[in-house]
Formats: structure tokens, C-alpha cells, sequence
């Protein structure tokens, strides 16, 4: 059986693994030439020990049966009606890798950016090499009120000493060090209950260098509820308790829980942005606007109240859940989908696992070997439009190329620019 996997992520390599075991052979096909998706671009870079996990894919990616096909962008190189000529099955894997809108009037200005930008920029995403952003004004908003918002407000706070082991681009460390921000606010529409973070993430920013966060006390629900909450959410409102209770040490940067606060607007004014947020109150779990109204000054604004996957053409695709509809990861005879592409963007990495092996169980019971081509199809279709599609091998020149150049300290120093990396490939 013959089965293509579309997008290299932990989805990806996991259905892949499970794949493996039946016998099937599986193509990994990636728009990128470097494989791994968001743990190579999405992954904080200063958080090596969760990027490590792309060991265990280096393996799949090596076993028998198993190739990476990077380089490659379906609709573009490839038709999905070719895929299915070509494959037995075919798994979207693509994750979700834009942005959900504000919804806000103004969110189009310069300065205001979605996270999948910024951290594709700090993280050497070739999409977003040549991303603008402006780091010249005192304020910066980071709007949500999750783990993304965290690693954003905690890179721009970070000093470039504290980011010296991380594999962050030079491009952006030089960016960061003629950084001007001094207060960011991060905004949630709900309190302190109801937000997303880690308390991992949460701890890490009481131990920054140059930055304190700040929490008002107002914004805390009363102490006694603390004992009703799951243990992780226990410890990350401990967190922030604490926060509330520390005095100001003097640091130069300070990072703001702005809770029960939402943006209305962004607006131009005086050379920089200003974000307009209304005051809101809880009514049970919904955030319900009091009409309370002020103004943020800031030069940067980041959203990061989640993603939604890429449509393709072809394939049926639900806009308001920003996800392909499916049944159990089936969306079409020989069509499934898995991770963000099949659940939306939920859970951990580890999540993708057994969603993984689901779908692969699902494809062993329900198709059966039809003779198609498979990957020497491709490899042909591939050469006779001339497209420089990379292997495994490929990524292994590459990844010790980066880690050849890497600065003292640094695991790597990452090449941004898609001719770079395909001349470190050797293509």
C-alpha cells in the first residue's frame, strides 16, 4: 500500500510510524525543504528539551519504506487529483498554520502582526525572513492568553545573554538587541481561571533577567476557589498570586497580566499604534463587555488567539473551525486527515500521537493495495516539471551544516532563506 503524507510535523511523522508498522510505504511531502514543522518553526527556541522530540522522528523518517519529500507544495508541484492517482491514500497533516483574525477594526496597520509571523521570524521560517517588526516604541501588546503569548512576551524580554544557548536566528537576535520596549501588556478577555497557560511557561517569567511581571491583585479570584482547580491550573494561578505579591525590583522591562480586558481597535496615532480595549466582566464563563474603554500606546502588536489550517483545493473544508470536517480522521475515500488539520489546533505534540495511530489503523481497515505507482510516480511527475525536491539525506547536510555555523553556546544557527538551505543540501 502506497500512502502520502502532506506537512512533516509531529502529526505527520507520527502517522507515518504507525504506517510503517503495517508494511505501507509512506511518503512525508513538505512544502519546506527541512522537515519537522512546527518543532523546527513553531517551538520557542529557547526551548530545547521540547525540540528534542525530533529525534524519535529522525528515526521514522529513516526506516524502511519511509522517505521525506521536501521542497514540494501541493497545488503548486503536485495536484492533490495526482496525489490520489499516484497513493492508495493520502493524510493531510498540514497543521494550522495561519492566523485567526482580531476581528477588530485596524488590524490590518503595519505593527500588527499574527503569531504565526513572529514566531516564524524569531524561529528562521522562510516565509517570514524578510518580516517587518517594529521594536522602536516603549509598548507592546501581546493579545491571548496562552502558552504562544507567553513565549512571545518571554522572547521579547529575554536579554540576548539568556537567549545565548537557544537556536533563535541572528537576524533576530539583532533585532532584539536594539530592542526599545519596555512595558508589554499581555491581554486576555477573561481572568485568570479561564486562561491557558502552563505553569511551566508561567514560572519562567518570574525568572528573567531584566523583566518582572506584574499582576493586578484586583484581577484575582478569591483565594478559597484555588482549591476546586485542576492541579496544573492551581499552579499557574499560584504563579500569578505570587506576581501580585512581589514589590517592584527595578527591572527595566515590565510584563503586564492585563486580564478581563479585550481589543475593540487599533488606531495610528502620533508615529506609532495605539490599541483601544474595553474593560469587560465575567458572566460564568463568557467575557461581556462593560463599555469601559482605554488606550495601550505601543509600537508592536501580536495576536495569538489561535490558528486555522490551510484550505486546498478540492478538499472539503469547514471555515468556521478553520479544520478539514471529518469522521474519525476520514474526510473522503481514500482522504484523511490528522493532528490540527483533523481536531483543529488543540493539545500537546504528544496529542498528535495517538491521533496518529488512529488514523493509521482507520487506513490498514479500510484500503486495500491498488497497484498505483506510489513514490516512483512522484519521484517522475517531480523531475519532468524539473522541482528540486529534497530527502532525508538532504536534511542531514543541512542540519550539520547549521550546526556547523552555530555561535558558541547555540545548537545551531539556522538558515532562513530557502536557497541557502537547498545550497547546503547540496541542490
Amino acid at each position: 500500500m502506497h500512502v502520502a503524507i502532506i506537512g512533516s510535523g509531529p502529526a505527520g511523522f507520527y502517522t507515518a510510524e504507525a504506517l510503517a508498522k503495517t508494511g505501507a510505504q509512506v511518503d512525508i511531502i513538505d512544502r519546506l525543504p527541512t522537515p519537522f514543522g512546527l518543532i523546527r518553526a513553531g517551538v520557542a527556541p529557547d526551548h530545547q528539551s521540547i525540540k528534542a522530540v525530533d529525534r524519535r522522528y529522525a528515526v521514522t523518517a529513516q526506516l524502511p519504506g519511509v522517505r521525506f519529500v521536501g521542497h514540494v507544495e501541493v497545488g503548486k508541484d503536485v495536484s492533490m487529483a495526482e496525489l490520489h492517482g499516484l497513493y492508495d491514500a493520502v493524510v493531510l497533516a498540514t497543521g494550522a498554520p495561519h492566523d485567526r483574525k482580531l476581528g477588530v477594526p485596524g488590524e490590518d496597520l503595519p505593527g500588527v502582526l499574527g503569531s504565526a509571523a513572529f514566531v516564524g521570524w524569531y524561529n528562521g521560517h522562510p516565509d517570514f525572513a524578510d518580516l517587518t517588526v517594529p521594536l522602536g516604541h516603549p509598548g507592546a501588546c501581546v493579545v491571548g492568553n496562552g502558552n504562544v503569548a507567553i513565549d512571545v512576551a518571554r522572547i521579547l524580554a529575554k536579554t540576548d545573554a539568556e537567549l545565548g544557548a537557544s537556536d533563535i536566528t541572528k537576524h533576530t537576535r539583532d533585532a532584539l538587541e536594539h530592542s526599545r520596549i519596555t512595558d508589554i501588556h499581555l491581554i486576555g478577555r477573561r481572568g485568570p481561571y479561564q486562561a491557558s497557560f502552563t505553569p511551566k511557561e508561567m514560572g519562567e517569567l518570574g525568572h528573567l533577567t531584566r523583566a518582572q511581571p506584574f499582576v493586578d491583585p484586583a484581577h484575582l479570584p478569591p483565594l478559597e476557589g484555588d482549591a476546586a482547580l485542576e492541579p496544573g491550573l492551581r499552579k499557574t494561578v499560584g504563579h500569578l498570586r505570587a506576581f501580585a505579591e512581589t514589590p517592584p525590583q527595578g527591572k527595566p522591562i515590565a510584563v503586564r497580566f492585563d486580564f478581563l480586558t479585550r481589543p475593540v481597535a487599533v488606531e495610528q496615532h502620533d508615529g506609532h499604534l495605539r490599541l483601544i480595549v474595553e474593560r469587560t466582566r465575567l458572566e460564568g464563563e463568557a467575557a461581556v463587555g462593560t463599555g469601559e474603554l482605554r488606550a495601550i500606546e505601543c509600537g508592536l502588536i501580536v495576536s495569538c488567539i489561535g490558528y486555522r489550517t490551510s484550505p486546498i483545493e478540492g478538499v472539503p473544508f469547514d471555515e468556521r473551525a478553520g479544520r478539514f470536517p471529518n469522521d474519525e480522521g476520514r474526510i473522503a475515500e481514500g482522504l484523511y486527515a490528522t493532528g490540527w488539520a483533523r481536531r483543529g489546533p488543540s493539545g500537546t505534540i504528544g496529542t498528535n500521537r495517538p491521533d496518529g495511530f488512529a488514523v493509521a489503523a482507520r487506513i490498514a481497515a479500510e484500503i486495500a493495495p491498488s497497484g498505483k505507482p506510489g513514490g516512483p510516480g512522484l519521484d517522475a511527475l517531480l523531475a519532468a516539471r524539473n522541482v528540486r525536491a529534497t530527502c532525508f539525506a538532504d536534511w542531514q547536510l543541512i542540519d550539520a551544516a547549521e550546526i556547523a555555523a552555530a555561535r558558541p553556546g547555540a545548537p545551531r544557527e539556522k538558515f532562513v532563506l530557502r536557497d541557502h538551505l537547498l545550497t547546503a543540501a547540496g541542490r
